[in-house]
Order: C-alpha cells, then sequence, then structure tokens
C-alpha cells in the first residue's frame, strides 16, 4: 500500500513548532520569578521523597511533619556547606592587613611594569585609579540600594523554593493523581513510565553531581596543601562548588582561585593553582564524570551546551544550573510519546555508527 501522505507539509510543521518554541519562551522569560523557584522546589522535592518516605512509614509520622523534617535535613546540609566557606573566608578576612600590604607591593610591581613596558608614568596612572573612584564614590548610593534590592529578592526567592518543595512533598501524591487522570486511561502506563523515570534519573543525577563536587573538592585541598597555597581550603571548596556548573563553571574556578592566590602568594603560586585547577578538570571530565555521574542523563554535548546558553540568556546563573535537568526531563517524556521520539532523539548521545538495514 502506498505511504499516506501528511496533511500538512513538513516546512508548515517546522514553522508552528518555531513559533511555538519562541511563544513559550517569552512566557518562560516572563514567569521566571515564579516558575524559577517552581522547578527547583520539584528538584528537591524529588531528592528529598526517599528521606520524607522514611519518616513518614518508617517512623510513623503525619506527612506534613515528614516533609517539614525531610526539608530541615537539606537547609541543615546546605548550612553546613554555607558555615565551611564562611569560616575560610572570616580567616582571609582576619589576614587583611597582611593582604593589604602584599596587594600593595602587587600593585606597586604592577604599575613599575606598566610604566617600563607602555610609558605611563605613576602620576598618570594614579590619576586614572582616582577618576574611577571618584565616579564609584559619587553613584554609590545607587549601588547600596541595588545590593539591597537584590539581597532581598534573594531571600525571597529561597523562601519559595523551600515553600514549594514542602508543597510539593505534601500534596504529591494528589498531583500524580491528577496526571493519570488527565492522560486518559490508555495513557496510565506512559504516566506511571514516565514519573518513575523522571525521579531515578534526577536523584541519581542530583547526587552524582554532588559526590562528584564532594570528591573534587578533597582532590583540589590536597593538591594545594601539598603546594604550600594558602587558604587551600577555601580555594579547594570554591574549585568544587563551582565545577557542578557544566563546561563554564570550571572558567570561573579557575579564575577566582588563581585571584585570591595573586593576592596571598606569588605569581609562580598562582600559575601552579591554574595548572592544578585545569589537571583536575581534565581529569574529571574524562574519568571522574563518567564513573560518578556516568550515563544518568544521556544527551549530547551540542545540547547541554546549547541549553546551558539559552539557560542562562533567559535565568541568568539559576537557568544555568536548570537547563540540564529540565532538558533530561523532556527527554525522558519524548522517548515515550510516539510523535515526539524524534526529539528525543536529537537530544540524545548516540556514538554508535548507523546501522545500515535492507535486503541486498
Amino acid at each position: 500500500m502506498p505511504l499516506k501522505k501528511s496533511a500538512h507539509p513538513f516546512y508548515e510543521k517546522l514553522a508552528l513548532v518555531l513559533v511555538g518554541l519562541t511563544a513559550l519562551g517569552y512566557l518562560i522569560i516572563l514567569g521566571k520569578d515564579f516558575v524559577d523557584p517552581l522547578i527547583f522546589g520539584f528538584l528537591f522535592s524529588i531528592l528529598l521523597l526517599p528521606i520524607a518516605d522514611f519518616f513518614e512509614k518508617r517512623i510513623r509520622l503525619p506527612r506534613s511533619a515528614a516533609s517539614f523534617l525531610a526539608i530541615i535535613a537539606m537547609v541543615a546540609f546546605i548550612g553546613g556547606i554555607i558555615y565551611l566557606v564562611g569560616s575560610q573566608i572570616a580567616k582571609l578576612a582576619d589576614d587583611w592587613p597582611m593582604l593589604k600590604k602584599q596587594v600593595s607591593g602587587s600593585i606597586q610591581d604592577m604599575q613599575g611594569w606598566i610604566q617600563s613596558t607602555f610609558h605611563v608614568n605613576m602620576e598618570k596612572q594614579m590619576d586614572y585609579v582616582h577618576n574611577a573612584t571618584n565616579k564609584a564614590m559619587s553613584s554609590s548610593t545607587a549601588v547600596i540600594g541595588t545590593t539591597f534590592g537584590a539581597l532581598s529578592s534573594l531571600l525571597l526567592f529561597y523562601s519559595f523554593i523551600i515553600i514549594f518543595t514542602f508543597l510539593i512533598l505534601l500534596y504529591r501524591r494528589l498531583l500524580f493523581k491528577f496526571l493519570l487522570q488527565v492522560s486518559g486511561d490508555e495513557n496510565q502506563q506512559i504516566v506511571y513510565d514516565i514519573v518513575e523515570n523522571v525521579q531515578k534519573i534526577l536523584r541519581q543525577y542530583i547526587l552524582g553531581l554532588l559526590l562528584e563536587m564532594f570528591i573534587v573538592s578533597c582532590v583540589a585541598c590536597t593538591i594545594f596543601l601539598l603546594l604550600g597555597i594558602n587558604y587551600a581550603v577555601l580555594l579547594g571548596i570554591i574549585v568544587g562548588l563551582f565545577n557542578i556548573i557544566p563546561y563554564i563553571g570550571i572558567f570561573t574556578a579557575l579564575f577566582l582561585s588563581s585571584l585570591i592566590t595573586f593576592a596571598t602568594g606569588t605569581p609562580q603560586d598562582a600559575l601552579w593553582v591554574a595548572i592544578s585547577v585545569l589537571g583536575i578538570h581534565i581529569i574529571d571530565s574524562n574519568v571522574l564524570l563518567p564513573m560518578v555521574v556516568g550515563s544518568k542523563v544521556r544527551l549530547n554535548a551540542l545540547i547541554s551546551f546549547l541549553g546551558i546558553v539559552v539557560g542562562e540568556l533567559m535565568w541568568g546563573l539559576s537557568g544555568m544550573f536548570l537547563a540540564i535537568p529540565v532538558i533530561a526531563m523532556l527527554k525522558i517524556v519524548f522517548d515515550r510519546l510516539e510523535t515526539l521520539k524524534a526529539w528525543g532523539l536529537l537530544l540524545g548521545a548516540d556514538y554508535e555508527p548507523a546501522k545500515i538495514t535492507g535486503k541486498r
């Protein structure tokens, strides 16, 4: 029998898809303040679901109390990391007089190098610095107001994440029943499969990233201590924290660790720190990441990088964090819907050569 031709040509379908994606992207940008903490709350609720189930089923606590204790455990874990980083920064602040003297010496050496290389004397350099300082001080009121506004928005953002996490954990069975009824009786098995795989893969992915962050931090701290770098623990934690941001985080960690080392040590120390960070990243990308995270999220590098860039353009730093989990969820859905399997294939990481089939 001849194949039945589609009622709509391909270019018409493609145009509708592009228009739909553009409209969806515009709505996502407009709804950032609401959708952003909602997605974070969804991810945290998936991560905390085993803990909440343990409190509810094993200890026989009410679901509200179990969900609340699971969130308390998460807040305590994050608070421990913040306390560890804060204690290291406090040590850096205690040595501020010595750091100020060392930075002043480094600035004088840099001024001498600029004078000998670009023939700009010290007086002109200081004039440039004073002019920039005066301009910055003239706008200090606006800067302070912006800082307080950003801080309040950040606290509100974290509050929304905690509230959404608690509510999703509390009403998780109601939300699941809603999905089953909306999908219809004929699609309930697909819904079960999608929900189960989303929970499994995202939980393994997040736990794998946390384990990878811990291992990278320990390795970086050990190397910096062996090299005799000042504030080795702080620099190791910075490398581990920023390493969880795919592709872009390593450059941020490299810049911050080299800058702190240059301000607290020698240029040779900064060079060794930069080489160490690059070496850790190479080993992590080729050995540690496949072992720890593995193929939990089977996405190709092109789609992952595009997702991170688009996420940063749309939502900033939070968009970079959410890009990979959101694309992974979309792939799970696409792979299980017949009409969207081609999109799931596009997102996947298939490195095997195509097999040629057919009669000879």
